[in-house]
């Protein structure tokens, strides 16, 4: 599957209340799923000594699912194909490589 097509079947989930632009809820959802990812790794080195089971690598793969599922919805409500998001997203980091700016911070590096 590509991101494309991806983007075309999770669209057929999406279901949530307008709440103002249409960009708003799926934005939140993000945000909200990237901080469950992270509580969960962090939960990893406070509880597991930083080893990850199999139990939480399941646990961590549904939740990049939702991470996944939220960045898709947010590129069909902003008119964006996700497969030329992540297409731009490796040009960026290839051109940066390339150019010894990877390290650092900045958009434009």
């Amino acid at each position: 599957m590509n991101f494309d097509e991806y983007q075309t079947k999770s669209r057929k989930t999406a279901g949530y209340p307008a709440i103002g632009h249409p960009v708003i809820y799926p934005a939140l959802g993000l945000v909200n799923e990237a901080g469950e990812v992270a509580g969960k790794i962090k939960k990893v080195f406070r509880d597991k000594g930083g080893e990850i089971n199999d139990e939480t690598r399941a646990a961590l793969k549904a939740e990049l699912g939702d991470v996944l599922w939220y960045v898709a919805q947010v590129c069909t409500e902003l008119g964006l194909s996700l497969d030329d998001v992540a297409g731009y997203n490796l040009e960026k980091l290839y051109s940066r490589l390339e150019r010894g700016t990877l390290r650092g911070d900045g958009d434009d590096r």
